[in-house]
């Protein structure tokens, strides 16, 4: 069956419940808007079917979220129409910077707060655009919209908190056990050798920053919420330290020759069962034997700091467990940790602004040149698609769904506004003929695969319709607002075609920069919260080349063994400096002099010319070293030592296979 009917026809539970709470948070706030004789009940309307969220902390966030970039375009709206109301170039060009930069912040945000920027971009609009032409109406046109609004997130927020309420935090639980059944499988998974593929790489890293992403709404959902938000920041970071030992153990173990590795092999073995298991009194157990093991004089030094890594990787999966083990039962984590950080753009969202004040301007100019009434509505919608969507990879397909939304609705709302309604009177009716389109409206909401087209039909539909006390039923306006809509979305529809930023070895190439960046911060950064910072960053990074990995020719696929190289790096940078500042080793010249070796190859760049750059400073560390007693922290910086100076080798062949000696 396809989606759509599978949607309308045989909706499951979950479904039906959000339908009906979001219709009934919708009906409350229209009826509410007409008893108090608001301006535009409508916009209450919208407002209750634009924040519905399926859970209570997703529609509480997205409410405030919207109310805070609602009052910042208010006032912004009252003060560009103050200054530039008998200029209206002028005020145009003003409204499209001022779209532009909220676009560009709202890139860079890259959390559920972003909508706030879009709201604070396109509120403007909404608020100053009927009324250039009688600018001394704005404040009371302001006052009443930060009004409907308000009334309908009030109103949406109070039906999914009392109608079967279902919360972020009962999710959580098992999203965090399935991320850490993932983190613990993909650690025994790289232990094995079965180096895992882009595929399942992106797996475990989706998931990590899948269940991180839920922090913002879980902390609206009481103290219990709070608490779990700030679990699940400590269970992301642990899980990215698990992947990121897995790998170095993986590492260090390849430096074995074939006796040592078969001398070891059955450590191995019982580390990957102990990982499997996951009983938190076998890790501590086999950790500490393994910690006794690295300190026998029989083995070699590389089977040492090989065992050492087991240790410390069990260490981390101790703490992993812990972390779920916080989350399950709603308990704040001992230490705070720091939140995972996002890569961010600068360059690009300037772009991405810069396009959305372009469309803008082009339906602006449209508008002057041929005076048309509805025009505003089109601007303003372009103004919400190049806004909402301007980070999007599909954007012009999310607006070409939006499209589609409007497509449907003209008919429907045609029939209910222009045929029925003249017909019937009284809220009944009203909430009746407007109501069994709208339910099936909120249906198709529930379902990601055709949310967008749900969401546009049901916004548009209320638009077009638009009720009120007192209804005027004119069908020349009907059609000109239909038109308007198509032309408005069509608009930013072409500006995504046209200004195409998705140019696979551009992007690659940035996000290698941006990977370089960070990792000459690492060599000087305070220790505590990087592993959330670079990682975060990372695992970002990784995402998004992923995205662009089938696009690119088979040479400049490099660019995801980049990133993967660029990570295995920062691993073992963030692991070195730990283990020195546990170690307790005063900064001497020597390591002063690493580092800053390590700083300016950093700089450079992986280059086949610089494969034994880190060479001789590395040895002059290891040298002075062997100066400090013997401990297991200095025995994992030692180790540390050797595997940056191996992998930055792989990491300039690799670029000297890919694109020739430097």
């Amino acid at each position: 069956m396809p989606i759509t009917l599978q949607a309308l026809l045989a909706p499951d539970l979950r479904a039906l419940q959000f339908a009906i709470k979001t219709l009934l948070g919708g009906g409350v706030a229209l009826w509410l808007a007409l008893r108090w004789g608001l301006e535009q009940p409508s916009w209450a309307l919208m407002t209750a079917f634009i924040v519905a969220q399926p859970l209570s902390g997703m529609v509480l966030q997205k409410g405030l979220a919207r109310l805070l970039g609602t009052l910042i375009g208010t006032i912004m709206s009252v003060l560009f129409m103050a200054l530039f109301a008998q200029t209206p170039w002028l005020f145009l060009l003003v409204l499209a910077l001022w779209l532009g930069l909220c676009t560009a912040s709202s890139t860079l945000l890259r959390s559920a707060w972003s909508y706030s920027f879009v709201l604070a971009g396109y509120t403007v609009a909404i608020i100053a655009l009927p009324a250039i032409s009688h600018p001394l109406s704005i404040f009371d046109q302001a006052v009443a919209r930060c009004t409907e609004i308000s009334l309908g997130i009030i109103c949406a927020t109070a039906s999914s908190a009392l109608i079967w309420p279902m919360r972020v935090e009962r999710q959580l639980a098992d999203q965090a056990r399935a991320a850490w059944q993932s983190g613990m499988q993909a650690a025994r998974a790289t232990l094995a050798g079965e180096a895992l593929d882009r595929k399942g790489l992106l797996e475990i890293l989706g998931r990590i920053v899948a269940v991180d992403s839920q922090r913002e709404h879980a902390w609206f959902e009481g103290p219990s919420g709070r608490l779990r938000a700030r679990a699940i920041s400590g269970l992301s970071q642990k899980l990215l330290m698990l992947l990121r030992i897995s790998r170095s153990v993986r590492r260090q173990w390849k430096q074995l020759d074939v006796e040592q590795a078969r001398q070891l092999q059955p450590w191995m073995e019982e580390v990957q069962q102990a990982l499997a298991i996951a009983d938190m009194a076998a890790l501590q157990a086999l950790r500490r034997r393994l910690l006794d093991a690295s300190h026998d004089e029989r083995i070699s030094p590389a089977q040492s700091f090989c065992l050492a890594r087991f240790a410390l990787l069990l260490d981390t999966a101790l703490a992993a467990s812990l972390a779920l083990d916080a989350v399950q039962q709603g308990r704040a984590p001992l230490e705070q940790p720091a939140n995972l950080s996002p890569h961010r753009d600068l360059s690009l969202a300037l772009v991405f602004g810069a396009r959305s004040a372009l469309a803008f301007l082009a339906v602006a100019s449209f508008w002057l040149a041929t005076a048309w009434p509805a025009a505003s509505g089109a601007m303003l919608l372009t103004c919400v698609v190049c806004g909402l969507f301007a980070s999007r990879e599909n954007g012009a397909q999310i607006g070409m769904s939006f499209m589609r939304g409007i497509f449907l609705a003209v008919p429907s709302a045609f029939v209910v506004g222009q045929i029925l309604l003249p017909q019937w009177s009284g809220f009944p009716m009203l909430a009746m003929a407007m109501g069994v389109p709208l339910f099936l409206g909120a249906l198709g909401m529930a379902k990601p695969q055709i949310g967008a087209t749900a969401t546009s039909f049901c916004l548009h539909f209320i638009v077009l319709i638009s009720p009120m006390n007192r209804m005027s039923f004119d069908v020349a306006n009907f059609f000109n607002s239909a038109q308007a809509m198509v032309l408005g979305v069509g608009a930013a529809v072409l500006a995504f075609h046209l200004l195409i930023l998705r140019d696979p070895a551009w992007h690659g190439r940035r996000l290698l920069a941006a990977t370089l960046s960070d990792l000459v911060r690492l060599t000087r950064r305070n220790l505590r919260g990087a592993e959330s910072w670079f990682g975060g960053r990372m695992a970002d990074r990784l995402l998004q080349l992923a995205r662009h990995y089938p696009e690119l020719p088979e040479p400049a696929r490099s660019r995801w063994d980049d990133g993967l190289l660029g990570l295995d790096i920062g691993d073992e940078l963030m692991h070195l400096r730990l283990s020195l500042a546990v170690a307790q080793v005063p900064a001497s010249k020597a390591q002063r002099d690493y580092f800053e070796q390590l700083q300016k190859v950093l700089q450079q760049g992986p280059a086949g010319s610089r494969q034994d750059a880190l060479v001789a400073p590395g040895a002059a560390l290891l040298q002075a070293l062997e100066q400090y007693p013997s401990s297991d922290a200095l025995k994992l910086a030692k180790g540390a030592v050797w595997q940056l100076q191996n992998s930055w080798r792989s990491w300039c062949r690799q670029q000297e296979d890919s694109h020739g000696a430097a």
